[in-house]
């Protein structure tokens, strides 16, 4: 098991810079207020904890990039919602066509990514805070890092579930985002653990290249 190379303070502290930049700018103008004030619930409660990880574990540079890309697309999709972020207009201005065209998509699949890549991008912080914290050999830092993806998947679908019972109307549904598909929670879910399997393969076949550094 190779040690963990940490982050410079400065690259960390670079990051944490450009994402309130970020953040302040597209926080001007939402497309909706109400919305984008629930989904920033979520960045209210991870700025403590990534504070508090920060000061007790050490994060390589892959760790911190990865959760700070995942951070930039959460507030994307804050400021749009999750179901009207204009990709396809994106995509239209670039190629030409719309990416649902091109894909024979009939819904926004925005949310579906980021879900996907919570897994992924995830994955790299939870292995070494379990290297750091608990000393469990890698096999087991990678099934109980998987295990926690999935866990918090769940754990979200019923927040929102929840919001949207006590908000209801139209800021309950958007920020359900549901888009009218019956099994969106479980897709969802689905797919932050596939995420998660996918960045642990990565993890797992790139580690004998770190060990020879």
């Amino acid at each position: 098991m190779s040690a963990i190379q940490a982050a410079s303070p400065r690259y960390a502290l670079t990051l944490f810079g450009l994402f309130w930049v970020y953040w302040l700018a597209l926080a001007i103008a939402p497309l909706y207020r109400d919305d984008w004030m629930l989904e920033n619930v979520l960045v209210i409660m991870a700025i403590p904890l990534t504070l508090l990880a920060w000061r007790r574990y050490r994060f390589s540079t892959l760790a911190i990039t990865a959760y700070w890309l995942f951070m930039l697309l959460h507030v994307l999709g804050s400021h749009y919602t999750y179901a009207e972020v204009p990709y396809n207009d994106w995509s239209e201005l670039l190629f030409g066509r719309s990416l649902n065209e091109m894909l024979g998509w009939q819904r926004n699949h925005f949310d579906r990514l980021v879900h996907g890549l919570f897994g992924l991008l995830f994955m790299p912080a939870f292995c070494e805070w379990l290297q750091q914290a608990t000393g469990l050999p890698r096999r087991w830092q990678y099934t109980v890092a998987i295990s926690l993806v999935m866990a918090i998947s769940g754990l979200y679908e019923i927040m929102e579930w929840v919001a949207a019972l006590l908000f209801g109307g139209d800021l309950g549904q958007a920020y359900l985002g549901t888009q009218g598909d019956i099994w969106d929670a479980q897709k969802d879910m689905a797919l932050a653990g596939l995420g998660s399997l996918l960045g642990a393969t990565i993890l797992f076949f790139r580690e004998p290249f770190i060990s020879k550094k």
